[in-house]
């Protein structure tokens, strides 16, 4: 698969919204359970740091920055969202994002990337480790998806070159 990864555009939204929602689908992906419009997923992510792949043209994943905390200490520290297009998935899409996002990233500051992943979702958790990830705990039963408490494994990126 030949990807290109460019900046996410507001025009892309309808695409990267319908991957969102394959995503949620999966039930290992989230604990959201509906996609939201535009406006509120522009403003609950940073507006740096947002890329689209694509192959052929068509945009196959998306990653996002979410600021985990309004306090300026946390500045520097952000909260990845990574979904690839079921039919794009083990291709290398995830990798592509991962490696653009970490550029980009600490390009513009940021020093600790950090996921929240379920235990089930072992392509995630694999994608985050091939990109220097680490665990960095685990939440047991920290909230329910319908009706069934789930565990979420707490991993994070520390830059060698930002905030050091």
């Amino acid at each position: 698969m030949n990807i290109t990864v460019t900046s996410m555009k507001p025009d892309d939204w309808e695409v990267v919204r319908l991957i969102y929602r394959e995503g949620i689908d999966t039930g290992n992906a989230t604990f959201e359970t509906e996609t939201p419009d535009w406006e509120e997923w522009n403003r609950s992510h940073l507006q740096e740091c947002r890329f689209v792949a694509r192959s052929d043209r068509q945009v196959v994943g998306w990653v996002a920055l979410s600021p985990v905390s309004s306090r300026c200490i946390y500045a520097g520290v952000a909260e990845v969202s990574i979904y690839v297009r079921s039919s794009a998935r083990g291709q290398g899409v995830g990798k592509a994002l991962m490696l653009a996002l970490i550029e980009e990233s600490e390009r513009v500051g940021i020093w600790t990337l950090q996921g929240g992943v379920f235990p089930e979702n072992a392509a995630s958790i694999a994608l985050l480790k091939s990109c220097g990830f680490r665990e960095v705990g685990f939440r047991e039963r920290v909230g329910q998806m319908n009706g069934v408490w789930r565990d979420v494994l707490l991993l994070e990126r520390r830059s060698k070159s930002v905030g050091v």
